[in-house]
């Protein structure tokens, strides 16, 4: 098995190690070593990246047979005797966030009896899982509270095996089920678990802890959070969007909440008045096509192809114009997608516009393509491509066809 350095001295950079063993690793050479520093995937942590002998180690994972720490290189390497030296910014990323999961998780179980299900360090934000589903806002703040008045006391943090008798003595928040030594992790007077990470020797080395979202998840509450240098790129970041925001709106970034609640009432009021103007707007244009129509035998029929026109217009129309008794209004928007809108007066109802709109789709696409739909005297459908000259001539073609029946 390989020595884990990092288990002894987690701030360790650079190391020497003896390669014992050349193997490929999803299509990947990869080496595995007689010690390292390197820290494999495990326990809701991620892997250091770095370098042996020059070369970038991509990922580093435990072979499952025998826990050998298989590291997986970019490229071959020759040599048996290696120096290596990790991604020393995203070791201390990781050390931050994995002691900073365990001060938050042991305040949520002390602030709201709270117990942590699962933990993920991700390249984004972290995450606990707690046990509990209907946390409260004030909830979550006292936890957050405790957790950063543990940072601030800058405890001292340590990791050790301790031997059978002493790990019978310790009071553990958690004991897993692993085979072979424990190793456990201690926050002075506060929390004491088990766990194989790699960790940050006083509290104070976190800087912040700060929960930027809680939610619901399956019976559970999922909690993310960040720490560190992360924290504070998330503080920066979203102190540059207020600023912004408060420029915008030529206000202070205190009022940035009154002046979005006015301009939210502002532009209810305005779509309202858009929609009455736009409602009459489309009621005059129904009544210009109906009277620009001309009766044959008592029916009026309205064919008509737009281009680039919003397809609710269309049933406006439509719905506007077939009040008038004995109409029939056939409408169209020309594209890539034809669609074609067919309705009837509710006096004509031995007019079958599921059929017509139908036989109008075959005679666009042709037989078995487009669809279409509706009721008797509302259908609605589409079909292949098509300008606006074709399918004005589809239209005209199907209103004479109505027209002979």
């Amino acid at each position: 098995m390989t020595e884990r350095l990092y288990y002894t001295d987690s701030y360790a950079v650079t190391f020497t190690a003896r390669v014992v063993e050349r193997l490929t690793v999803a299509g990947r050479p990869a080496l595995v070593l007689d010690r390292s520093c390197f820290y494999p995937t495990s326990g809701g942590q991620p892997y250091d990246t770095g370098r042996l002998n020059g070369v970038p180690v991509e990922e580093v994972i435990v072979r499952d047979s025998d826990g050998a720490v298989m590291h997986l290189l970019a490229a071959d390497m020759d040599g048996e005797a290696v120096s290596g030296e990790i991604d020393w910014p995203r070791r201390f990323d990781h050390m931050q966030h994995h002691t900073g999961q365990h001060i938050l998780t042991g305040a949520f179980l002390q602030e709201v009896g709270a117990r942590t299900v699962s933990f993920h360090l991700g390249s984004e934000v972290c995450t606990i899982d707690l046990d509990r589903a209907g946390l409260s806002a004030m909830d979550i703040e006292a936890a957050e509270a405790a957790a950063n008045a543990v940072v601030t006391r800058d405890l001292p943090v340590r990791a050790w095996f301790p031997a059978a008798d002493e790990l019978a003595d310790l009071a553990l928040r958690k004991l897993p089920a692993v085979e072979g030594r424990l190793r456990v992790v201690e926050i002075d007077g506060f929390d004491l678990t088990a766990c194989g990470g790699t960790h940050v020797a006083r509290t104070g080395e976190i800087g912040l802890i700060k929960v930027i979202r809680a939610e619901k998840y399956k019976d559970m509450m999922r909690v993310e959070f960040l720490c560190g240098g992360r924290a504070r790129r998330d503080y920066a970041e979203k102190n540059a969007l207020l600023l912004g925001l408060a420029a915008d709106l030529t206000t202070s970034y205190r009022e940035i909440g009154a002046s979005i609640e006015r301009l939210r009432a502002e532009n209810k009021s305005l779509a309202s008045d858009l929609r009455a103007a736009r409602g009459q707007l489309l009621a005059a244009e129904a009544d210009a096509l109906w009277a620009a129509s001309a009766p044959a035998g008592g029916l009026r029929v309205i064919a008509r192809a737009w281009a680039d026109r919003d397809p609710a217009d269309l049933r406006t129309l439509a719905g506007r114009l077939i009040e008038q008794p004995g109409t029939v209004a056939l409408l169209g928007l020309a594209g890539e997608k034809t669609q074609l809108i067919m309705a009837r007066s509710a006096d004509r109802p031995e007019l079958d516009m599921v059929a017509l709109l139908r036989g109008t789709v075959a005679a666009l696409s042709g037989e078995g393509s487009g669809r279409g739909g509706g009721r008797p005297d509302f259908a609605q459908g589409g079909g292949g491509p098509a300008d606006t000259a074709r399918l004005q001539a589809v239209l005209d073609a199907a209103a004479s066809r109505l027209g002979g029946a």
